[in-house]
């Protein structure tokens, strides 16, 4: 008997987008109602077509039920021509980094690129857990320095996603675009 052949139902790679929405207006009646400026559109659908120039493009979304964040995703779609469905979901709204971690695990597992579109702490405190330590020293440094609205986290994910937790993704790029002020 020979050596046991990999299982052909699991991914070819995994791969984690954590993602901050675009930049909203200042004030609301409510928080969660929140809307993108003109400016926060812009830089979400050039996230977007980054994403899909990088072949980055996501086959699983989790959102955040706020306003912005659900507009966030959909210029996102437009730019990057992603067939995914997100699952809006009220529990990335209210979210810390370990009950991100919660929501992310339960991603199926085929699914290869998935990508989280949250809020701040969050997004940025989710990225830094996860990463494995040996980050790609030019996105960490840009990670470092902030991470401000539409910025994207790439990690390169090395469990299954049930099991994903501190240190089990590797910072492979960082990105924000600067032409979309």
């Amino acid at each position: 008997m020979g050596p046991p052949s990999p299982d052909s139902s699991a991914p070819t790679r995994r791969v984690l987008v954590v993602m901050r929405h675009g930049k909203a207006e200042a004030f609301g009646r409510e928080d969660h109602q929140r809307r993108l400026t003109e400016k926060g559109r812009r830089e979400s659908t050039a996230a977007g077509k980054w994403l899909a120039a990088q072949g980055i493009v996501p086959n699983e979304a989790y959102v955040s039920s706020a306003t912005r964040t659900r507009q966030t995703w959909e210029a996102l779609v437009a730019g990057s021509g992603t067939p995914a469905e997100a699952r809006v979901e009220d529990a990335v709204y209210s979210a810390d980094a370990d009950s991100a971690l919660d929501v992310l695990r339960g991603a199926p597992a085929d699914a290869e690129v998935v990508l989280y579109v949250g809020h701040n702490p969050t997004a940025a405190s989710l990225a830094h857990l996860l990463d494995d330590g040996d980050p790609d020293p030019e996105s960490f440094r840009a990670m470092s320095a902030g991470f401000p609205t539409a910025a994207i986290a790439v990690l390169e994910i090395s469990v299954p996603w049930a099991e994903l937790d501190v240190a089990t993704g590797h910072l492979a790029a960082f990105h924000v675009d600067q032409g979309a002020g």
